[in-house]
């Protein structure tokens, strides 16, 4: 069984991924991805000659030109987007004998993967303590509001999903609400 995780920016995506997969090897995380993404020196390469980066901190560089406008989310997602999709698309070769795989991907909406999936989740939780997880974890507010309006809404997302969670109190709660979902599926 493929299980998908969505969710808005800072909701609460990878603490559901988290409790679901027992941190077993069942785990595949976009977010993950990108990251170590900044440390390969093949995207690097690709990254600084397409948006024309001259630093050695490209991730920095990249959204300070975002937030200036100099570059788009789109055109940055069309160097990201396809390295993530092959990892994902190994990390399913690699592990679909297991009875069970996660795979928390925070636009599994936009990017039309919901058919991928036996059961999706989708994780919400108000503006404002997503704001709060934002910046407590380190983020910009600019960087923040740049992201969550291009992301939609889980109010249109919803449609797509099978489960819905709802991440606006604390973790023992969110815990709670995982086991439910694990009861239902």
């Amino acid at each position: 069984m493929k299980i998908g995780i969505t969710g808005s920016l800072s909701s609460g995506k990878s603490s559901v991924a988290k409790i679901l997969s027992k941190n077993k090897d069942i785990l595949f995380s976009a977010d993950k991805i990108v990251k170590n993404l900044y440390s390969n020196n093949e995207f690097k390469k690709k990254v600084k000659k397409k948006f024309r980066v001259k630093k050695n901190n490209i991730k920095e560089e990249i959204k300070l030109k975002l937030l200036k406008k100099e570059i788009s989310l789109k055109e940055l997602g069309s160097a990201i987007h396809p390295f993530v999709r092959k990892k994902m698309r190994e990390f399913y070769k690699k592990n679909k004998n297991k009875e069970i795989v996660f795979f928390e991907i925070p636009l599994l909406v936009e990017s039309k993967l919901m058919k991928f999936f036996d059961f999706v989740i989708l994780v919400v939780a108000s503006k404002k303590n997503r704001l709060k997880r934002y910046l407590k974890n380190g983020g910009k507010k600019e960087m923040f509001y740049l992201l969550d309006k291009n992301q939609i809404s889980a109010k249109r997302k919803i449609k797509h999903c099978d489960y819905l969670i709802v991440n606006n109190k604390s973790k023992n709660i969110l815990k709670k609400k995982v086991y439910d979902i694990i009861d239902y599926v």
